[in-house]
């Protein structure tokens, strides 16, 4: 499979996104035209390492690039403070200099932290991203958000920082299981239903096949989300306006996460999926759109085995969730931007929704 390029049109810091199989050896010499130097820095984490990373070193031998690297602890727990400055620590140690281009190896984790590093060390260091699960392919290696959680939210603590390559190579999808391989999906889904109703059709359609391991539909969700994510970012890279639409389910998300403390118990990509439907159900409810759309993503979802409603097995607090929900980096003026739809295929951003609304359909929730 040759890899597709994919241009992120930013000016000055444009770069592309290469998808394909086989990219995780071909890194090195993939890298050399964007390095302002010979030498890189790699951080992994502690699953990844045994899997990609003495490969991809091998790989920066063979294009004549000194390296160093560092492995840190997988899970979302290492998005913090703590972990930001031994990491920040670690590469000054390892005399890291302006030249020095950084590679995250990873899922979405090590990618916002390492983003994180690399914007503020030595006031911004170069980075590529080397993506290894479908969530990352498809959403976080691309648009340069980078961060850190806290304990009032996620990603509270951050920065805009471009990478100057991401290499998104479909082979590493295989490595993953499948709860992980559904994580990603939810955020493959999201581009269907925020503008292209055709490609959540595809999906329909190809989303087992995807799921269970085939490489051509793998690649072309893959491709079809990264071409979504470049426009939208080239038309809006700090998110003024329309990149907010790429949150959708999101805001929704990020309250269950906060609330089962960024565990394990509740992936991200999971509580997209509940966001996502709750969303669609917020829409339906306030008249907006279709319930039988809502009852079609649903459907979705839960067809290829994602949560589309909260667990049982714990308690619910509604008011705990519209707390986490006030943090949302998106509030403005004292009002959550929500992205609601007016169907699949029509999302939109509104600060105009009713409270008693976002109650009623989080207790409906709760209710189960």
């Amino acid at each position: 499979m040759s890899a597709e390029i994919i241009r992120v049109e930013l000016g000055e810091r444009s770069y592309d996104i290469e998808i394909g199989a086989g990219l995780i050896d071909q890194a090195g010499p993939r890298m050399v035209p964007v390095m302002a130097g010979k030498r890189a820095f790699v951080v992994t984490d502690d699953v990844v390492a045994p899997l990609y990373l003495d490969r991809v070193l091998a790989s920066l031998d063979r294009a004549g690039i000194a390296h160093g690297h560092v492995v840190v602890p997988h899970g979302e727990h290492s998005k913090c403070f703590a972990q930001l400055e031994e990491l920040t620590e670690t590469m000054l140690d390892a005399r890291c200099e302006r030249s020095t281009m950084v590679v995250a190896l990873g899922g979405g984790v090590i990618g916002d932290l390492t983003g994180f590093a690399a914007a503020i060390l030595q006031r911004g260091l170069d980075f590529v991203q080397i993506p290894t699960t479908l969530l990352a392919q498809v959403d976080s290696s691309v648009g340069g958000k980078t961060g850190i959680n806290t304990r009032q939210g996620k990603n509270l603590v951050g920065s805009f920082h471009q990478p100057r390559l991401v290499l998104a190579d479909i082979d590493t999808l295989n490595s993953l299981d499948r709860r992980q391989m559904l994580a990603g999906y939810a955020e493959v889904v999201k581009y269907g239903i925020i503008d292209d109703a055709p490609f959540f059709a595809w999906l329909e359609e190809q989303g087992p096949a995807l799921i269970d391991g085939d490489q051509a539909a793998r690649a072309q969700a893959v491709a079809v989300s990264c071409r979504a994510k470049a426009r939208i970012v080239a038309a809006d890279e700090r998110e003024g306006g329309v990149r907010a639409l790429l949150n959708l389910g999101h805001t929704f998300g990020h309250a269950l996460e906060a609330e089962t403390g960024f565990s394990e118990e509740l992936l991200h990509g999971e509580a997209v999926a509940i966001g996502m439907v709750m969303a669609l159900r917020l829409s339906a409810r306030l008249d907006l759109a279709p319930p039988d759309d809502c009852a079609r993503l649903e459907r979705h979802l839960a067809r290829l085995g994602l949560p589309t409603g909260l667990s049982r097995q714990r308690h619910w607090d509604v008011d705990a969730l519209v707390h986490h929900m006030a943090g949302d980096k998106k509030v403005k003026d004292g009002k959550v931007t929500f992205v609601l739809a007016k169907g699949i295929g029509r999302s939109f951003l509104t600060r105009e929704v009713p409270a008693s609304a976002v109650r009623d359909m989080l207790a409906e929730f709760v209710a189960g």
